[in-house]
């Protein structure tokens, strides 16, 4: 689920559709959360699926720790990415914005989280572009994500929080946990799959446009 002051906006031509903020929205704010609308698919129920199918999951989805495919239900799945994105994902299975996003911008993401599992191109447009994701980005990054991450955390008790009520009540306590000093911070790395037969859902319909990294 995505941060109710959102809306979607056609782009352009070439990225399509992108989610734009209605409103100002703090940094430290909660932008998505997993909830139990939220659809999961296996291997197995994703190559069910026909062809068709199969590509519009394969496009709108991301892939969880454990190798499952996530679609969301609400506009959340047509959030793009951007190497100097607004929004980042947390260890804690919820999105954070990691600087104020002021009404009319988009609200962008950080693909490199969402198990890579081949290289692609990206252009995306921001001055410090990586030109492509890669399947080590978490491994590479994970240092600079991080610390972008803890310095939105420590604001999280500040902002209006209308997604809280909606997060998986385990990552709730994980994170009340981490603001109360009882555990420490979870790192992004425990977003990275550690299956190895594992086929990117980015990719699984052959060849990518010459130039994406867009979702919309």
């Amino acid at each position: 689920m995505i941060h109710p002051n959102t809306e979607v906006r056609f782009v352009n031509a070439q990225i399509g559709y992108g989610v734009f903020a209605t409103a100002d929205i703090p940094r430290g704010t909660i932008v998505y959360v997993k909830d139990r609308l939220e659809i999961e698919l296996s291997d197995k129920d994703f190559n069910a699926l026909d062809e068709c199918h199969r590509a519009i999951a394969g496009k709108y989805s991301y892939m969880d720790e454990n190798g499952v495919r996530i679609l969301s239900w609400d506009h959340a799945k047509y959030v793009n990415h951007r190497c100097d994105c607004n929004t980042m994902s947390t260890g804690y299975g919820f999105e954070v914005a990691i600087r104020n996003i002021w009404k009319g911008e988009e609200i962008s993401d950080e693909y490199g989280l969402f198990n890579i599992e081949e290289e692609i191109p990206l252009a995306c447009g921001c001055p410090n572009c990586r030109k492509a994701l890669r399947p080590d980005d978490i491994e590479r990054y994970h240092g600079v994500w991080d610390m972008q991450i803890i310095a939105a955390l420590d604001k999280i008790t500040d902002v209006h929080q209308p997604l809280m009520e909606f997060m998986d009540p385990d990552a709730r306590r994980r994170l009340r946990a981490y603001l109360c000093g009882e555990e420490p911070y979870t790192s992004v790395l425990a977003l990275k799959c550690r299956r190895s037969d594992i086929v990117s859902h980015a990719c699984a319909d052959g060849p990518l446009p010459e130039a994406v990294g867009l979702r919309g």
